[in-house]
């Protein structure tokens, strides 16, 4: 039996080691890293899956972004992912668990942006499972380089505008 329970309950260094195995050591240089740099996960929607005898074998975490709209709107969203599975554990469900785990910690989500969930990912898997479309991110801009057509968002406020999606960093008070 598998155990979803929050990322904060499971050790950094072992989440590190699990995405390193899922992605590769060069993990860092992905555009997605860069769109999500120097924020926290947001804890409320990242969890781990667990075996019984306390293995790590997946992680969801979510992270606070801004679609910084060239009409100098600000949109705050929930950047989805990495969705990771330990290789030895893949095609077993186990990522889809963890991301129906977290859609269905959206409704209770207190931080700013939740109703507005973007990823980037397989438009097949994700829209076919989860909802996400590329319809409204053909303008959204990235730093660094991606395929438009794995760009995609889920929600009901998702914006239509042309823009730059970046970390959305608190400020100190």
């Amino acid at each position: 039996m598998i155990a979803l329970v929050p990322l904060a309950n499971v050790e950094s260094a072992a989440v590190e080691a699990l995405l390193d195995r899922a992605f590769g050591p060069d993990r860092h240089l992905r555009t997605a890293y860069r769109v999500r740099a120097g924020t926290m996960a947001i804890a409320e929607l990242s969890f781990a899956a667990l075996a019984e005898d306390g293995a790590l074998l997946g992680t969801i975490q979510c992270w606070p972004v801004t679609l910084a709209c060239d009409s100098g709107a600000l949109v705050p969203m929930v950047m989805v992912g990495p969705v990771a599975v330990s290789p030895e554990h893949q095609q077993q469900g186990i990522g889809r668990m963890l991301m129906e785990r977290m859609l269905d910690a959206v409704p209770g989500c207190a931080s700013e942006g939740c109703q507005t969930l973007m990823l980037v990912g397989d438009p097949e898997y994700y829209g076919r499972f989860f909802g996400f479309t590329p319809d409204r991110t053909g303008q959204w801009r990235l730093p660094g380089s991606f395929e438009p057509r794995r760009l995609l968002a889920r929600g009901d406020v998702v914006p239509d505008c042309a823009g730059m999606l970046g970390a959305r960093v608190r400020q100190a008070a």
